[in-house]
């Protein structure tokens, strides 16, 4: 079992940034490729970014060059830090593990966090 606790939501004006982090305990986090995802009221969720075990890493095309993620092994935590944001970033953030290759397909990840809530005014 791996446990992860996201903090670092909250209101924030657009253009603004905000850093989410992703607390993992449990088994070795360092074995785990660890993304992000988002879900908006009535929209599904959607694939935001994704760090390899390695480092290796991707992003959704909309959030690239805003947003960037990274992972810090020795905490055991990975982060996303995002900048400018829109009001369409506006949602409930995810962070998730998985072993899978299929990093974009929220369904390979087997452990989720509980979310945490960004809203973005205009």
């Amino acid at each position: 079992q791996v446990q992860l606790v996201e903090s670092g939501g909250g209101l924030v004006q657009a253009g603004g940034s905000l850093r989410l982090s992703c607390a993992a305990s449990g088994r070795t986090f360092s074995n785990y490729g660890m993304g992000w995802f988002r879900q908006a009221p009535g929209k599904e969720r959607e694939f935001v970014a994704h760090i390899t075990w390695s480092g290796g890493i991707y992003y959704a095309d909309y959030v690239k060059g805003r947003f960037s993620i990274s992972r810090d092994n020795a905490k055991n935590t990975v982060y996303l830090q995002m900048n400018t944001l829109k009001p369409e970033d506006t949602a409930t953030y995810y962070c998730a593990a998985t072993t899978s290759r299929r990093y974009f397909a929220g369904p390979e990840y087997a452990y989720w966090g509980q979310g945490t809530q960004v809203t973005v005014s205009s």
